[in-house]
Protein backbone atom coordinates (compact mmCIF):
# COMPACT_ATOMS: atom_id res chain seq x y z
CA UNK A 1 0.00 0.00 0.00
CA UNK A 2 1.34 3.18 -0.95
CA UNK A 3 0.76 6.30 1.81
CA UNK A 4 -0.14 9.35 0.34
CA UNK A 5 2.02 12.20 -0.01
CA UNK A 6 0.99 15.20 2.30
CA UNK A 7 2.32 17.95 -0.30
CA UNK A 8 3.80 17.76 -3.99
CA UNK A 9 7.11 19.45 -5.01
CA UNK A 10 7.68 20.88 -8.05
CA UNK A 11 11.20 20.28 -10.09
CA UNK A 12 11.87 24.49 -9.28
CA UNK A 13 11.13 23.01 -5.50
CA UNK A 14 13.28 20.14 -5.68
CA UNK A 15 16.45 22.07 -7.05
CA UNK A 16 15.79 24.15 -4.10
CA UNK A 17 15.75 21.75 -1.65
CA UNK A 18 19.24 20.86 -3.32
CA UNK A 19 20.79 23.90 -3.51
CA UNK A 20 19.42 24.47 0.45
CA UNK A 21 21.28 21.32 1.63
CA UNK A 22 24.25 21.97 -0.43
CA UNK A 23 25.04 24.96 0.54
CA UNK A 24 24.30 24.32 4.16
CA UNK A 25 27.03 24.27 6.82
CA UNK A 26 26.30 21.34 8.22
CA UNK A 27 25.48 17.84 7.16
CA UNK A 28 21.75 18.64 5.98
CA UNK A 29 18.76 16.18 5.12
CA UNK A 30 16.34 18.43 4.01
CA UNK A 31 14.11 20.81 4.73
CA UNK A 32 11.46 20.90 7.04
CA UNK A 33 7.72 22.80 6.16
CA UNK A 34 5.76 24.18 8.90
CA UNK A 35 2.93 26.16 10.12
CA UNK A 36 2.73 28.65 12.85
CA UNK A 37 0.39 31.20 14.61
CA UNK A 38 1.35 34.99 13.66
CA UNK A 39 1.34 37.45 11.32
CA UNK A 40 -2.00 39.69 10.40
CA UNK A 41 -4.14 37.38 8.60
CA UNK A 42 -3.01 34.65 11.68
CA UNK A 43 -0.81 31.77 10.32
CA UNK A 44 2.23 31.62 8.59
CA UNK A 45 4.48 28.39 6.47
CA UNK A 46 7.65 27.90 8.28
CA UNK A 47 10.84 26.61 6.38
CA UNK A 48 13.38 25.00 8.43
CA UNK A 49 16.95 23.33 7.75
CA UNK A 50 16.61 19.42 9.06
CA UNK A 51 20.02 17.43 10.26
CA UNK A 52 18.20 14.91 12.25
CA UNK A 53 15.29 13.31 10.65
CA UNK A 54 12.44 13.29 13.66
CA UNK A 55 10.03 10.09 13.36
CA UNK A 56 6.81 11.77 14.08
CA UNK A 57 7.49 13.71 10.99
CA UNK A 58 5.78 13.12 7.38
CA UNK A 59 8.44 12.80 4.88
CA UNK A 60 7.78 13.79 1.21
CA UNK A 61 11.02 12.32 -1.36
CA UNK A 62 12.46 15.75 -3.11
CA UNK A 63 15.07 13.88 -5.21
CA UNK A 64 17.80 12.83 -3.00
CA UNK A 65 16.86 15.19 -0.23
CA UNK A 66 13.16 15.26 2.05
CA UNK A 67 10.77 17.66 3.22
CA UNK A 68 9.43 17.07 6.28
CA UNK A 69 6.57 17.76 7.43
CA UNK A 70 5.72 19.01 10.77
CA UNK A 71 3.05 16.62 12.56
CA UNK A 72 0.46 19.73 13.77
CA UNK A 73 0.82 20.87 10.16
CA UNK A 74 -0.36 17.80 8.21
CA UNK A 75 -4.21 19.17 7.96
CA UNK A 76 -3.55 22.11 6.96
CA UNK A 77 -0.93 21.50 4.27
CA UNK A 78 -2.79 18.51 3.05
CA UNK A 79 -2.67 18.78 -0.79
CA UNK A 80 -0.87 21.52 -1.27
CA UNK A 81 2.19 21.87 -4.06
CA UNK A 82 5.10 23.82 -3.02
CA UNK A 83 6.94 25.59 -5.74
CA UNK A 84 9.97 28.05 -5.88
CA UNK A 85 9.08 31.23 -8.10
CA UNK A 86 11.98 34.00 -8.85
CA UNK A 87 10.75 37.22 -9.79
CA UNK A 88 11.76 41.07 -10.18
CA UNK A 89 10.69 41.80 -6.54
CA UNK A 90 11.40 38.06 -5.04
CA UNK A 91 12.61 34.75 -4.46
CA UNK A 92 10.83 32.00 -2.50
CA UNK A 93 9.01 29.21 -1.72
CA UNK A 94 5.18 29.65 -3.04
CA UNK A 95 2.61 27.29 -1.47
CA UNK A 96 -0.62 26.39 -3.73
CA UNK A 97 -2.62 25.03 -0.85
CA UNK A 98 -6.35 24.24 -0.98
CA UNK A 99 -6.68 24.64 2.80
CA UNK A 100 -5.94 28.29 2.81
CA UNK A 101 -9.02 30.86 2.53
CA UNK A 102 -7.32 34.33 2.56
CA UNK A 103 -3.76 35.77 2.99
CA UNK A 104 -2.54 39.39 3.98
CA UNK A 105 -1.95 42.05 1.39
CA UNK A 106 1.89 41.53 1.41
CA UNK A 107 1.65 37.90 1.18
CA UNK A 108 3.55 36.75 4.54
CA UNK A 109 0.87 35.38 6.23
CA UNK A 110 -2.03 33.55 5.45
CA UNK A 111 -5.68 32.29 6.99
CA UNK A 112 -5.55 28.33 7.15
CA UNK A 113 -8.29 25.74 7.96
CA UNK A 114 -7.66 22.47 8.55
CA UNK A 115 -8.40 19.45 5.64
CA UNK A 116 -11.13 17.28 6.71
CA UNK A 117 -10.10 13.79 7.77
CA UNK A 118 -9.46 11.41 4.84
CA UNK A 119 -11.91 8.50 5.63
CA UNK A 120 -9.84 4.96 6.75
CA UNK A 121 -8.16 3.00 3.70
CA UNK A 122 -10.19 -1.03 4.06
Amino acid sequence: MSRFAVITLTDSAIDRVAEIVASADETALGIRVGVKNGGCAGMEYTVDLVTEADPKDDRVDAGDHAVFIAPQAVLFLLGTQMDFEVTKLRSGFVFNNPNQTSACGCGESVTLVPAAKMPEEA
